[in-house]
């Protein structure tokens, strides 16, 4: 995350200096930080899940007790896995698979598009790992 970071202010530093200062805007960069953009923003979702900082109602669990709770979060980590599983991992991969089986390519990068569509199922995969270590190690992620 901290080297496409780094690399998005790169390539957008780029397209300022070449916009403002040479008068010649630079399309290739433009591209880049779009895509950089795109994987930033989904890989930075499925590291604030594993790290249990993303966007959560939790007016239920407060008032279970821990047993309870340790089944309520086990129950929304399986819907959450096969949420995943369907939508990142199966519909991502079909993405990545059909963008492949075109050839599609980039406008201004050439880049293959399947490489840029990699993050969807790369991204669910991390997201399941992180919670199946929680339906495993249950009692570490009690709020």
């Amino acid at each position: 995350m901290v080297f496409l970071m780094v690399f998005i202010v790169i390539a957008v530093l780029w397209q300022v200096f070449a916009r403002y200062i040479l008068n010649s805007p630079s399309s290739f960069s433009e591209e880049l930080a779009r895509y950089l953009f795109i994987w930033i923003g989904i890989l930075g979702a499925a590291y604030a899940s594993g790290q249990q900082t993303h966007l959560a109602i939790d007016i239920l669990p407060p008032k279970l007790n821990e047993t309870n709770r340790i089944k309520l979060r086990i129950g929304i980590n399986i819907l959450i896995i096969l949420f995943c599983l369907t939508a990142l991992v199966i519909g991502g991969g079909n993405l990545v698979y059909v963008n492949y089986d075109l050839g599609q390519h980039s406008a201004a990068l050439n880049l293959p598009l399947y490489v840029v569509y990699l993050v969807l199922p790369l991204s669910g995969l991390i997201i399941i790992g992180y919670k199946v270590n929680e339906i495993i190690n249950p009692k570490e992620y009690l709020v």
